[in-house]
């Protein structure tokens, strides 16, 4: 399902999909080293990751709570 579409469920259960197919592509990233600006790519992709969970259990928190804002 691309970002933006919705299964027909609430809108941020396609936000939380699409983050999670963030985290996914994040998760299979391969650092290459030789590359300049390498590090600061890598410590950008784990600040990215961290966001994009912190937001998935934002917005699951919410959802609990019967609160469905994205």
């Amino acid at each position: 399902m691309a970002a933006g579409q919705d299964d027909g469920g609430s809108p941020s259960t396609a936000v939380i999909a699409t983050l999670r197919e963030l985290i996914e592509a994040l998760d299979r990233r391969v650092p290459h080293v030789e590359r300049a600006g390498e590090a600061q790519i890598s410590k950008d992709a784990a600040a990215l990751r961290e966001a994009a969970v912190k937001r998935i259990e934002e917005l699951t928190h919410a959802e609990r709570s019967g609160k469905t804002s994205t």
